[in-house]
């Protein structure tokens, strides 16, 4: 694993802004493999603005975002789809067509999690998939269990990611209790791997990952097992290692 220490996340999102950017350089129709929340929101603005200066051409990228709310209208503000528009696709020159999201609006969600899947392998694989990492070692949606889930799923929410969800919502009643999410496998797939975290709270599930058993009681330490991950921590983050 690459571990790369920064003093904030201003930092940390010109360096993984450049980061996937580069991918797109490298490769002008990349896969690539996008997260929501808090953690990417100053990479995808630095992506923006790389785009903006006329550095990188979005125009033959595909991506394919994590995970979704289960039962959730893909307009409300706290949809993943709304915060990659808000916070990315509004603001470059990527199809729609080429954009693609679990439904979890879905009639039936066990075979939309498969057509997914299908999706992924008609495009050629992600080529770089960016992560966080929950407080309790979860990516995407893939939370602590006894067995790590392979492929695209429905997963009922643990009790701590819908308490570490709720500041995005009016109470913690408001925040839903299932998602649909790629499974280990599916991230274990992609050729590189880049894993943000930020902040102190992070800082167990990061000595757990690089350097803990690989369990599933903590999904990202599978991670230690893929060839190409780097992760880009801030102070806190790295505080154990």
């Amino acid at each position: 694993m690459n571990v790369i220490k920064f003093e904030n996340e201003e930092q940390i999102g010109v360096a993984a802004g450049y980061y996937m950017c580069g991918q797109v350089l490298q490769k002008p129709d990349s896969v690539l493999g996008l997260a929501t929340g808090s953690t990417p929101v100053k990479a995808y603005k630095h992506m923006i603005e790389l785009y903006n200066q006329k550095a990188v051409d979005f125009s033959k990228v595909t991506t394919f975002n994590l995970d979704e709310y289960v039962n959730l209208d893909v307009r409300d503000r706290n949809s993943y789809h709304t915060f990659m528009y808000e916070n990315l696709f509004d603001h470059i020159n990527i199809p729609d067509r080429n954009i693609n999201f679990l439904d979890g609006n879905a009639p039936d969600l066990e075979e939309e999690c498969r057509a997914y899947e299908r999706r992924i392998k008609r495009a050629g694989g992600i080529d770089i998939q960016l992560l966080g990492i929950g407080s309790n070692g979860h990516i995407a949606f893939n939370e602590p269990a006894d067995s790590f889930q392979r492929w695209s799923h429905v997963v009922e929410l643990k009790e701590s990611t819908i308490k570490d969800n709720s500041r995005f919502f009016d109470n913690i009643e408001e925040v839903p209790t299932r998602a649909v999410t790629m499974g280990i496998g599916s991230i274990m797939q992609a050729k590189k791997i880049l894993i943000i975290a930020l902040g102190e709270h992070k800082a167990k599930a990061i000595k757990q990952l690089i350097d803990g058993n690989v369990t599933p009681s903590c999904p990202a330490s599978v991670l230690q097992f893929h060839t190409d991950v780097t992760l880009m921590l801030d102070k806190g983050a790295a505080s154990l290692i």
